[in-house]
């Protein structure tokens, strides 16, 4: 099918141009940058007719007499033909129309748009619209169904879409473009073409190869490939009959293909190798008429649709073909790789010597197709045409029917039918923008930006620092091409590929260097080219394509050299350690399969991962690697999910962020630049409808949180269970840098063990809340020793003394292992001063003691117990010492040398069933501590001692039983409870006042009295009858505040009024109980002393605060906040 290319001439000025033929084929029909449509009579017509529609034409249509323009007015408009009068306009847009076209019958028109949008008008009235939404990004092309039932648009967003037209709904969508923000910045035009006639296939250009859909079954059926076809391929057009394909590429390659038999008949080269964007046959078949970038107009002549009937009956191989497309295809790939991330699956053809043959070879001697001329067994085999054909089933059109091929002379090879491999991910660096591009970030990073920028008035690159205390910004001159670069605090990196002339050749700024000469250069061998740098302290690294790594020191010294495992993907440094990714082996089925390997390049020099397997999201790629600034490794994929290093579970990764989270559209994406640990931060750059930004204007900086993907974040757990884990993942990089010599934060360490330790607490009170005892013991065995006494002492005030128990042997646990390790390899725990609980389930949070313990290298723990305010109580004179002595609640009561003597029980005495005292005996001297349990320092709670006290009495071997004497209740609680205290709670309070030794004698709990009794028992105080008379101004005053926040803000009131004052009120009341019976009076006297003592603790105490809610104080108490 011999073909002739005609000299192009100048149609329009330089930029984007469009071409059709009218339906007679008389006139050709362009329109070009400069807003004018001219009309051509033939390709020698110097004087052709122009007609201006706006300030740029972007894509014309004309049938029946109709002339459609897309012109950069937002509007379609119609002109008569050839006539050029306006005749109104169509439709209009917010933005740009890119794109029109016409269907079969010419009664409508489609047009696509900037602005998201398709719309489909008819011609006769212009009212009748259909607009089709759905799509995410400009629309590139439209492409009405011959049956005009169906309409396929492409759009930036990286997807084809077929559209039912009347329901105006997607029918399918095929995501194989590669996405872009612009049509400016698209790689192609992707100008789809529906076959005519038999409408049968749809062309979709995808890279470099044009894949072809089934219009019944939407599934793929074909691609049609050429070896000599390298870059993208921009527009595809029919011919009339439907059996030959033509495609315009970027490069300036027309390429044109049988369908049936999928061989290339025809390759042209334009002239100057400029960007076909038009492409148009002639009705007849017999020309080509296209355009390109520079304005000009070209044509092929001399097709004949005899000879391309007979290549379809000629003896043909395509079995080679059909299995080597196992390999080149790479047309199920749900989410293009981006241009720098994919490597080119085709080479440019290599010269065979071949035969003459008359049918397959032109008379211009050049090969139609390649591979029919391989020279071994698969080019006799002549019946495997029918591969892949039979799909497309018998044709009704006599003139687009597949005729039948002679059966096969030899038996048909088998088809693979298998997943197909992944094209492997070309080496990239991270923190850049794609090469192709002319003004591009060549890095960007934490310490700074490098940018190229490649025109026609310069080629450069500007490096600007973020800190200028670290270097003044630079400018140099590309002058060698530079396309890879490394910023680091010490020097900047760059490097270029290898030409005809020169050498690969490495350069190196060492800009922190103290001698003058800054600057060194490497050639690298002979066909070795540099395919990724990085920089660490003191080093520099980087890795060829002859898979070798070779090591530098940041002064230009060779150093080590190491062959790599696989092609290279990228590296990182930071500090002494290098991270490589590398390609393991073949992906299939969109997945890539890449390796790690992290090595420490200090003075003991080892492998910490050894060539482990990158998990990579399901048919991702690798799109970003570094560190942390702390110096953990991490990585983001196409899917937009970080993972870290967790070096404390055996060097796994671990998701702690998914960018696409917090992504507005499908096709936004975030362009991480920097990562930080402390604070916690996920540096990056959002990017509306692109996956890296441009370079002007200068993008802003966002700032993302992390969160780790656990299970049911919405709830109260989940969300500690996620701050948590989250907090003890971030806090593995202080033991990697104490390990390596650095310095760390101390306090910022501290600060994070105390809030795992805070949330721990926080679980544990829940979980009490809950009644999960079990997920309570479990919790307590991620605690540190100090806040297992918190809880034991949170779960004894809760009355949950079977939990306490549990917990109370934890507790001796840790301490052995503490006492195991040896004290000088204890670690210091940070001190919980202000430690706040929470249990939950929207109560509010609730004072608790303080803790307070000194370092375990010192003589003595101590451990003091500030009880809740209100509950001063009276001790005698060995508890009050037992509070005064310094402790140490966790050491195993049998190291000490002497027994403990029990302690009689006094009547007003209770039982403590968890004191154990050693077998030995008590310590008595000054510089040893007196051991005993955690539990010694409990106060009672108003449960009843459990069974497990009188059987752990009866061990011979175990722990001796040791009472303790409980504190009497005050004046000011007693009297203030029972105002606010149900029945329940004054049951509670009653046992708590029964004498230890008669109810372990009683079986069952003796009758309560009524709150009547009670009251008539105990007088009231100055404060109640002060609160009696001025409740209804603290009302009026704060009309929302509850029972027990009334009593609060009186007891603030009553507390700032002065002494003498409250003694009036004080003795006020005690005139009131003056008419009481003997009986009564002798317990006023005691009760008045009791209650002068309480006062003066109260006049000491007036500044705190203090909670009188009895179920909030019975379940918080492990700290008390000022």
């Amino acid at each position: 099918m011999p073909c002739e290319r005609k000299p192009m001439r100048y149609g329009h000025s330089e930029g984007h141009t469009d071409v059709c033929f009218d339906d007679s084929g008389k006139f050709i029909v362009t329109c070009g940058s400069d807003g004018d449509v001219r009309i051509w009579e033939s390709l020698d017509d110097d004087d052709p007719k122009s007609i201006n529609v706006g300030e740029k034409a972007y894509s014309l249509a004309l049938k029946n007499g109709k002339l459609v323009t897309a012109a950069s007015n937002n509007t379609v408009q119609i002109h008569t033909f050839p006539d050029g009068d306006p005749d109104g306009i169509l439709t209009r847009f917010t933005t740009n129309a890119t794109h029109v076209t016409f269907n079969a019958s010419g009664s409508r028109v489609a047009a696509g748009s900037s602005d998201f949008m398709v719309k489909v008008v008819e011609v006769s009235d212009s009212s009748q619209q259909k607009t089709l939404r759905g799509h995410d990004a400009p629309v590139l092309s439209v492409s009405f169904d011959p049956k005009d039932e169906f309409l396929a648009s492409a759009s930036c967003d990286g997807s084809v879409v077929v559209w039912k037209i009347e329901e105006q709904t997607q029918v399918t969508s095929w995501p194989i473009l590669q996405k872009c923000n612009d049509i400016s910045s698209a790689k192609s035009l992707c100008r789809l073409a529906w076959q005519p006639k038999a409408a049968k296939l749809l062309a979709v250009p995808v890279e470099t190869k044009v894949e072809l859909y089934s219009r019944d079954s939407w599934e793929h059926v074909s691609t049609l490939s050429d070896d000599l076809v390298t870059q993208p391929i921009n527009v595809v057009a029919w011919s009339p009959c439907g059996r030959l394909l033509a495609a315009g590429s970027v490069g300036g390659l027309l390429t044109i293909w049988n369908v049936d038999s999928k061989l290339c008949l025809e390759r042209q080269k334009h002239e100057k190798g400029y960007t076909v964007c038009g492409l148009a046959w002639h009705p007849s078949g017999s020309q080509i008429a296209y355009t390109d970038t520079e304005g000009c107009l070209g044509m092929l002549d001399g097709f004949s649709s005899s000879t391309s009937s007979s290549t379809n009956k000629a003896p043909t191989s395509t079995g080679a073909k059909d299995y080597d497309d196992l390999f080149d295809d790479d047309d199920d790939d749900d989410d293009r790789v981006m241009d720098d991330g994919v490597s080119e699956t085709h080479s440019p053809a290599k010269t065979h010597a071949v035969e003459d043959d008359d049918d397959l070879m032109p008379a211009t001697g050049r090969v139609r197709n390649r591979r029919a001329f391989l020279d071994d067994e698969n080019s006799l085999d002549t019946g495997s045409l029918k591969l892949g054909l039979d799909k497309y089933g018998e044709d009704d059109d006599a003139e687009s029917a597949i005729l039948p091929p002679a059966a096969p002379a030899v038996p048909l090879r088998p088809v693979y039918e298998g997943p197909l491999p992944t094209p492997l991910q070309k080496a990239f660096q991270p923190g850049s923008t794609p090469a192709h591009l002319s003004h591009r970030f060549m890095m960007w990073n934490s310490v700074g930006i490098v940018r190229g920028y490649n025109d026609e008035q310069e080629n450069a690159i500007d490096v600007e620092f973020h800190d200028t205390a670290v270097h003044h910004a630079m400018h140099l001159a590309n002058s060698l091409g530079h396309t890879v670069a490394q910023l680091s605090q010490e020097a900047v990196l760059l490097a270029c590929p290898a030409t005809s002339e020169l050498a690969s050749k490495l350069q190196c700024l060492h800009f922190s260097s103290w001698d003058t000469n800054k600057e060194w250069m490497v050639d690298l061998p002979q066909g070795e080219d540099v395919c990724a740098v990085c920089l660490g302290q003191g080093w520099a690294a980087a890795a060829t394509s002859a898979r070798l790594l070779r090591l530098f020191s940041v002064g230009g010294v060779q150093r080590e050299l190491f062959s790599l495992p696989g092609p290279v993907v990228c590296m990182a440094g930071h500090g002494e350690q290098l991270l490589i990714v590398y390609h393991r082996g073949t992906g299939f089925d969109g997945e890539q399969c890449l390796g790690v390997q992290l090595l420490q390049l200090g003075r003991k020099q080892r492998q910490v991962i050894r060539g482990e397997p990158l998990p990579l999201s399901r048919k991702a790629h690798l799109s970003w690697l570094g560190f942390t600034a702390e110096g953990t490794p991490s990585f983001v994929d196409s899917e937009g999910v970080v993972r870290f290093l967790n070096r404390s579970l055996g060097n796994t990764w671990t998701p702690v962020c998914n960018t696409r989270d917090s992504c507005k559209g499908k096709s936004d994406h975030y362009w991480v630049v920097g990562v930080h640990e402390n604070p916690q931060q996920l540096r990056c750059i959002p990017c509306k409808g692109s996956r890296y930004p441009p370079t002007l204007p200068r993008p802003a900086v966002a700032i993302l949180p992390f969160q780790l993907p656990l299970c049911q974040t919405t709830t109260e757990k989940g969300q500690m269970e996620e701050q948590y884990w989250r907090s003890m993942l971030l806090q593995n990089h202080y033991g990697f840098l104490s390990a390596s010599g650095y310095e760390i934060d101390e306090e910022g360490q501290s600060q994070c063990q105390k809030e795992q330790q805070e949330l721990l607490m926080k679980m544990f009170a829940l979980s009490c809340k809950l009644e999960r005892e079990f997920r309570c013991v479990e919790l307590a065995e991620l605690m540190t020793q100090n806040v297992v006494t918190l809880a034991i002492r949170y779960a004894s005030r809760s009355r949950r003394m079977a939990l306490a128990q549990r917990l109370n042997e934890i507790a001796l646990e840790k301490s052995n292992e503490l006492q195991e390790e040896g004290p000088e390899e204890q670690e210091e725990q940070p001190e919980y001063s202000n430690l706040r609980l929470n249990s939950g389930c929207g109560q509010s949070e609730r004072s608790a003691h303080r803790l307070q313990n000194t370092r375990p290298a010192e003589t003595e723990d101590v451990v003091y117990v500030e009880e809740e305010e209100g509950q001063e109580e009276q001790l005698d004179a060995e508890e009050s010492t037992e509070r005064r002595t310094c402790l140490n609640p966790f050491v195993k009561g049998e190291v000490s040398p002497e027994k403990h003597t029990l302690k009689s029980i006094s009547k007003e005495g209770r039982v403590n069933p968890f004191k154990v005292s050693g077998s030995g005996k008590s310590s008595n001297s000054p510089g040893q501590p007196r051991l005993t349990n955690v539990l010694d320092t409990m106060t009672s709670s108003g449960r009843k001692p459990s069974p497990l006290s009188s059987s752990t009495s009866k061990q011979t071997k175990g722990p001796i039983l040791k009472p303790l004497a409980p504190r009497p209740k005050t004046k000011t609680q007693s009297t203030l409870l029972k105002m606010t205290t149900p029945k329940t709670a004054i049951r509670k309070l009653q046992e708590e006042s029964e004498p230890a030794v008669e109810r372990l004698k009683l079986p069952e709990t003796p009758p309560l009295a009524s709150q009547e009794e009670v009251e008539n028992k105990k007088p009231k105080t100055g404060f109640q009858l002060w609160l009696e008379e001025n409740r209804k101004n603290i009302v009026a005053d704060n009309p929302d505040l509850e029972e027990t926040d009334v009593i609060k803000e009186a007891m603030g009131r009553f507390r700032t009024l002065s002494a003498e004052h409250r003694l009036s009120w004080t003795e006020r009341a005690k005139g009131q109980s003056g008419d009481a019976a003997d009986v009564k009076k002798r317990k006023r006297a005691e009760e008045e002393s009791a209650g002068d003592e309480n006062e003066q603790t109260e006049a000491e105490n007036a500044k705190k605060k203090k909670s009188l809610d009895v179920v909030s104080k019975l379940s918080s108490f492990a700290f008390n906040k000022n």
